[in-house]
């Protein structure tokens, strides 16, 4: 666009918006009603901050005092479970004795997000410095909260990264004029999760601060996975924060626009009062973090000494425009990491992503590794378009199904929307989505197989737990389908019941990949499915080459997370931490929690010109119209001549699967064909997406 008529439209939409830019004057006296206002009492005058005594944080002093400069010293627990994930977070919030660094894209206000404040909170009136950097994007976005965080406490400092327009929350007339005058910079996001406490401990993995990140929300859950670093990698982890800190782009929050006017209207606003929608499940959470027992017992005794570990991660300079004449410029950390390690791979890659949209660099990637005498296997473990939270990606790679699996030899598996052994508290979800788990102590039954991680283990504990002790998965039965999705959907206006499905949260922002003119809330939801109750959906990201290297982190390893967003990731080279990642992820691929994708058996005529057609139809860039598919979703049908799950090249494949549908469990209706259209038109928002 012309540079002229680019100040133009910015002017007129900022006008329209209602948010012309605060002049530096305003902005100095907004950051002074904030200082002013911040207290400077400290609770605690101990050297320790009055920090709890954790088991977990001593293991970064212990992991310290084993290292040496020359052999470092570190262990690694993975963090399967949601609610599992949050303790966590909350035991070493409470542990911190000098620093917490938390980075994030998406920050809500639900119930485990308030806690999480209230924590740093609470952390920062101890005498701990509480550093707090989220994306602006997908973050906290109301005034009032923005507000009384900023002016909160001297030892509390929030910034926000890349603020389109100077502001944290936008409107319609803001995406629309992101599109026209800053496309580019405007989808330039922090996808970053990281929490350093101490410089000594490290948490790192795809969750954010939303309740459906740990299995607190009544309609739709991610699966997903985070690991715990103790040891001196930790200080990378703090030295890569501090690098986005003091980057341009991360504003301090009392200097944005709207948040800057509200303190000039109104003076530093107090934080809305707590009130948790389920206030026995935080207490049972802040039990479970303050006992040490549990502590030791779930993230220590679990806990993995790993040989060599490295946190990779983008810089803020990655954002910066590339030049021709320097292509890589220092801006790409993570993407070369993760690129290197797959074309590395001799026998077996194990790939776990949300979104399977490949870019063209990792197109040509594997299929050099198809290519070889020998090919490594490639196992990939992705979304179904029941589970999924963002259809419009899904489209895509269902577009690209035959050339994933024909072409690049990968081995495809759909997780399920209703999985029946995953690593979750079934009881935890309101309602039960799979019925309630019979339980012989009286307690909830986490369902955890045998053959998860080991950081998935329970033993006998104090009984805070309300968690079964051996470990052993008990199949649930299927929800009645006239099961409603529970109360409190009735009674939040915020929240509708899907006419024959499962309900799905209006107001919640769940998809990371969306591009800005795709930004309004009726994209950014799954899509109805055929059963209610509480669902999941993938969210891990995480690799395994040849059982030796295990990486868990932010990257979707798609278009996005190479060109738009920063990402970070723990690679870790040990057998022992390898193996335990890879039995988390085939234990995902299992027939009880997904789909096998697979060709469909040949019709007995005209079989070859089906496929040519079929072929031809999904390399035209405009109109793929051909609609019968190369594969479909198969289910695995075990009996006397089916003891255990077939590979899909196996002879007796077809005999021991049943195909299920391209789309099975969706309530598709008219949505089958906004899917249809995306797969004939959607070729170009593969980069972006």
């Amino acid at each position: 666009m012309n540079p002229i008529l680019r100040v133009l439209v910015l002017a007129t939409l900022l006008l329209g918006s209602g948010c012309a830019s605060l002049s530096n004057a305003q902005r100095d006296r907004a950051a002074g009603i904030a200082a002013q206002a911040r207290s400077t009492v400290v609770d605690c005058d101990t050297p320790d901050r009055c920090a709890l005594d954790s088991p977990l944080r001593a293991l970064g002093g212990h992991a310290f005092s084993e290292s040496t400069e020359a052999a470092p010293r570190h262990y690694a627990t993975i963090l399967d479970e949601g609610e599992v994930a949050l303790v966590a977070r909350i035991n070493l919030i409470r542990s911190a004795t000098r620093s917490i660094d938390l980075q994030t894209y998406i920050f809500d206000k639900d119930d485990s997000a308030r806690l999480v404040l209230d924590e740093l909170l609470g952390a920062a009136r101890r005498g701990v410095k509480v550093r707090v950097l989220i994306d602006q994007l997908s973050a906290i976005s109301d005034l009032q909260i923005l507000g009384a965080l900023a002016s909160s406490h001297q030892n509390f400092e929030l910034r926000v990264y890349n603020p389109t327009f100077g502001k944290a929350r936008l409107n319609y007339a803001d995406y629309a004029g992101s599109v026209l005058c800053c496309f580019r910079r405007f989808n330039q996001r922090m996808h970053n999760k990281l929490l350093v406490i101490d410089d000594a401990l490290g948490v790192v993995g795809g969750r954010n601060y939303q309740d459906d990140y740990y299995d607190w929300d009544s309609e739709y859950n991610f699966r997903d996975r985070d690991v715990v670093i103790a040891g001196p990698e930790a200080r990378g982890m703090a030295a890569n924060f501090d690098a986005f800190w003091h980057a341009p782009r991360s504003v301090p929050a009392e200097r944005l626009n709207d948040v800057g006017r509200t303190l000039l209207k109104q003076g530093a606003p107090t934080m809305p009062p707590l009130d948790y929608r389920r206030p026995d499940r935080v207490q049972q959470v802040i039990e479970e973090a303050i006992d040490a027992e549990y502590v030791r017992r779930t993230f220590v005794d679990t806990a993995m000494p790993v040989a060599s570990v490295r946190y990779v991660a983008d810089l803020p300079r990655k954002h910066r425009r590339e030049r021709a004449s320097q292509p890589a410029n220092g801006q790409h950390v993570t993407e070369p990491q993760l690129d290197a390690l797959i074309s590395g791979a001799q026998t077996e890659v194990l790939l776990q992503t949300p979104y399977l949209v490949l870019s063209k660099p990792a197109r040509q990637l594997f299929e050099a590794l198809r290519k070889r005498e020998k090919p490594p296997r490639v196992v990939v473990s992705s979304n179904s378009l029941a589970a999924t939270d963002n259809p419009i990606v899904y489209a895509l790679s269902y577009k690209y199904k035959r050339r994933n699996l024909r072409e690049l030899g990968f081995n495809i598996y759909e997780f399920k929307p209703f999985p029946l052994d995953a690593p979750v508290d079934y009881r935890n979800l309101v309602p039960a989505p799979l019925g309630e788990v019979p339980s012989g102590d009286g307690k909830r039954s986490s369902l955890l197989g045998g053959s998860a991680a080991g950081s998935n283990a329970r033993g006998s504990g104090s009984g805070k737990s309300n968690r079964r002790s051996d470990g052993v998965a008990v199949p649930p039965a299927p929800a009645p389908a006239g099961l409603e999705t529970g109360s409190d959907t009735a009674a939040d206006p915020d929240r509708r019941q899907a006419i024959g499905g499962s309900a799905v949260e209006r107001r919640v922002l769940r998809a990371e990949t969306r591009p800005s003119f795709l930004g309004t809330k009726a994209v950014n939801k799954p899509l109805p499915v055929t059963r209610s109750g509480a669902r999941m959906g993938l969210h891990a990201k995480s690799l395994v080459v040849d059982r030796r290297i295990g990486v868990i982190g932010t990257h979707n390893f798609d278009p996005r997370s190479e060109n738009y967003n920063t990402e970070g990731a723990v690679i870790i080279d040990d057998p022992v931490f390898a193996e335990a990642l890879a039995q988390s992820i085939l234990r995902d691929i299992h027939p009880r929690n997904s789909w096998t994708v697979a060709p469909r058996t040949k019709p007995p005529v005209l079989s070859g010109l089906n496929y040519s057609v079929g072929k031809a139809s999904e390399a035209l860039p405009v109109l793929d119209f051909w609609p019968w598919r190369y594969a479909t979703d198969y289910e695995f049908q075990p009996g006397p001549d089916c003891p255990e799950p077939l590979k899909r090249q196996d002879a007796g494949f077809h005999a021991c699967y049943t195909a299920v549908g391209d789309f099975p469990e969706v309530n598709v209706g008219p949505k089958w064909l906004l899917v249809r259209m995306l797969t004939a038109f959607g070729a170009g928002l593969v980069p972006i997406l």
